[in-house]
C-alpha cells in the first residue's frame, strides 16, 4: 500500500506502534537497521537519522562518517513476528550525505536509476523472484547444525517433507505485509524449499527479496531451525539459486508476450544484451566463492546461452503466456545484493535494445549432456570469484554504470574476501566458518 508521511504518522498514532526500524543494505546487500521510538519518526522524515557510516561495509571512511536515513513511507510494513502489543514497524530507507544529497553508495538508489532509465525509454521492469534455501536443525545452545531438517525431494509431501508447515508460516507471514506468494514447495536437496511471490516492478521486488529473507530467517528460528541463503551449503546436494524473471512492459502490454513465435525486435535485443553483459555481472550476481560451487551442476548454468523452456540454460522462456511471458536469468544466486543486480541487468538489457544487439540461436540441448563440440563453441560463467572479479575490475560496462567510489570499495572488500578464502588450507571448513552461519 502507497502512504504519505502524514498517513504513515496517523497509522502509528491509531495502531499500537512502539518501535520503528529504520532499514538498509550494505554494499554487499546485508540488511541493517536503527530503531526509534514514535516520537522521532517526523523528524527522521524530515531531517532524517544519522549513523556512523564508517562501521558499515563499503560506505565511508571514519575522517567522514554521517550519512542520514531517511525512511521511504511507501514501504512501510508492519513485521507480524514481533509483539502485537506495542507493535514494530519498518520502513526501508533513502541514504543522503549531511547536504541532503544522495549517497552514492546507496543500491536502492542505484536501482531507481536503472528504472528511471527505463522509463525514459518507455519501458517497465516487472520482476520475479524465485529464491531457494535449505533448512537445517540447531544444536542445544541453538547453533545452526548441518544437519537438514529432513530428507525430502522435489515436490514431496509429508511425511518426507517435514518443512511444509514452516513454508505455510512463512507464506502467511509475507501475505501479512503485503508480499503475495504464488507458490512453495520442496525442492531438491534435503530440508531444501523454495517459495515464489508475485512479480512487481523492479524496485519493489528488490525491497521484497530483503524482506522475504528476514521473514524466512525470523520464522525458521522461531521453529528452532536454522535457514540458510548459502548458494552451495551441501556440497553434493542441489545448490540455491535466485531465479530472476524479468518482463518489460511498453505503454501497459508486456512485450515478450508473443516470444513463443519467435524473440525478434526488443524482446530479442532486450536479452541480448544481458548475455553480452553477463560476465561482467557475475561478480555482483555471484558474490562469494562458494557462489561458484554451485555453477554447472544440479540445473545451475554454466554457459552463455539461452533456449525455450530448458533448465540447463543461464536464460530460459519458460512456458508462459500473455502477461506471464518472460525471461528467466538462472545464474544468480541469493548471496547477492538484489538492488545492484536487478539494476546491472536492467542496464545491460537497455544497452541491448539501445545497440540493436541480435540475439544468436537458442541452444536446444541439455547442456550437462552435451557433446564438447557444442560446449567448446560456447563461452562459459568464471570459474571462480577470482576470474569474475578480474572481468568486472576490466569492465567500461560496470564503471559506466557504477558509482567510482562504490565500485572501487566493492572489488577491494571481494578482493581481500578472495585472498582470505584461496588462502585458507580447509576451502570447505572456510565455507561453513564464515558463510554458512551468516548468509
Amino acid at each position: 500500500m502507497t502512504y504519505t508521511m502524514e498517513e504513515v504518522l496517523e497509522f502509528v498514532r491509531e495502531n499500537d506502534i512502539k518501535f520503528i526500524r529504520l532499514a538498509f543494505c550494505d554494499i554487499l546487500g546485508v540488511q541493517k537497521n536503527i530503531s526509534i521510538m514514535p516520537d522521532e519518526l517526523e523528524r527522521a522524515f524530515r531531517f532524517g537519522k544519522s549513523f556512523d557510516a564508517s562501521a558499515i561495509s563499503g560506505f565511508m571512511n571514519v575522517e567522514k562518517s554521517d550519512l542520514f536515513l531517511y525512511p521511504d513511507p511507501v514501504t512501510l510494513h508492519v513485521l507480524p513476528w514481533r509483539p502485537q502489543q506495542g507493535r514494530v514497524i519498518r520502513f526501508f530507507c533513502d541514504i543522503k550525505y549531511p547536504d541532503r544529497s544522495d549517497f552514492e553508495g546507496d543500491t536502492r538508489n542505484i536501482l531507481k536509476q536503472a528504472v528511471k532509465r527505463a522509463n525514459e525509454m518507455g519501458y517497465e521492469c516487472m520482476i520475479g523472484a524465485e529464491c531457494e534455501f535449505y533448512l537445517f536443525e540447531t544444536d542445544e545452545n541453538g547453533k545452526p547444525s548441518d544437519v537438514p531438517f529432513d530428507n525430502g525431494g522435489y515436490l514431496d509431501i509429508s511425511p518426507l517433507d517435514k518443512c511444509e508447515n514452516v513454508r505455510r508460516e512463512i507464506c502467511l507471514t509475507l501475505e501479512q505485509m503485503g508480499i503475495k506468494p504464488e507458490s512453495s514447495h520442496h525442492e531438491q536437496g534435503p530440508g531444501q524449499n523454495e517459495i515464489d511471490f508475485k512479480y512487481s516492478d523492479a524496485l519493489e521486488a528488490a525491497d521484497n527479496f530483503i524482506t522475504f529473507k528476514s521473514v524466512v530467517k525470523a520464522i525458521a528460528e522461531r521453529n528452532g531451525l536454522f535457514a540458510s541463503f548459502m548458494p552451495k551449503p551441501i556440497l553434493n546436494e542441489s545448490g540455491s539459486g535466485l531465479h530472476i524473471n524479468l518482463s518489460l512492459l511498453k505503454n501497459g502490454e508486456n512485450i515478450f508476450k508473443n516470444s513463443s513465435d519467435g524473440l525478434c525486435g526488443e524482446p530479442g535485443q532486450f536479452i541480448a544484451g544481458v548475455l553480452d553483459r553477463i560476465l561482467d555481472i557475475t561478480a555482483f550476481s555471484n558474490p562469494i566463492p562458494n557462489s561458484y560451487a554451485r555453477l554447472g551442476k544440479f540445473e545451475a548454468p554454466k554457459y552463455l546461452s539461452w533456449s525455450y523452456e530448458n533448465r540447463s540454460q543461464l536464460i530460459r522462456i519458460p512456458a508462459s503466456s500473455g502477461k506471464y511471458t518472460r525471461m528467466e536469468l538462472r545464474s544468480p544466486d541469493p548471496s547477492c545484493n538484489p538492488y545492484l543486480v536487478f539494476a546491472l541487468i536492467i542496464h545491460a538489457g537497455l544497452d541491448g535494445i539501445e545497440k540493436g544487439l541480435e540475439l544468436p540461436q537458442p541452444v536446444d540441448f541439455n547442456m550437462y549432456t552435451a557433446s564438447r563440440e557444442i560446449l567448446d563453441n560456447l563461452k562459459a560463467l568464471p570459474d571462480d570469484l577470482k576470474q569474475a572479479l578480474d572481468i568486472a575490475s576490466d569492465s567500461e560496462f560496470i564503471r559506466r554504470i557504477l558509482p567510482e567510489a562504490t565500485l572501487r570499495k566493492y572489488m577491494a572488500l571481494k578482493s581481500e574476501e578472495w585472498s582470505r578464502y584461496n588462502e585458507s588450507a580447509d576451502h570447505l571448513g572456510y565455507d561453513k566458518q564464515v558463510y554458512f552461519p551468516k548468509i
